[in-house]
């Protein structure tokens, strides 16, 4: 049975604390993220692949299906 990939995840922004529920794509990973409350824009953690990996409540979907952190460069 394949696991069911999630695509909504709340991201929270480490400048500010605003937190927001986004849609991740399916096709690439969102290295940038720009904070509508601060307007800072957000990157990756070191080691991660995305920002979703790094500050979303759900990690992206390649990390979901199994992938590495590579998975998105």
């Amino acid at each position: 049975m394949e696991q069911e990939i999630i695509l909504q995840s709340t991201l929270t922004c480490p400048h500010c604390g605003y937190q927001k529920e986004e849609t991740m794509p399916t096709d690439a990973c969102q290295y940038f993220y720009e904070c509508e409350a601060c307007g800072k824009v957000v990157k990756p953690k070191e080691g991660d692949c995305c920002v979703y990996c790094s500050y979303g409540t759900v990690a992206c979907p390649p990390i979901q299906e199994g992938g590495n952190t590579d998975c998105c460069r």
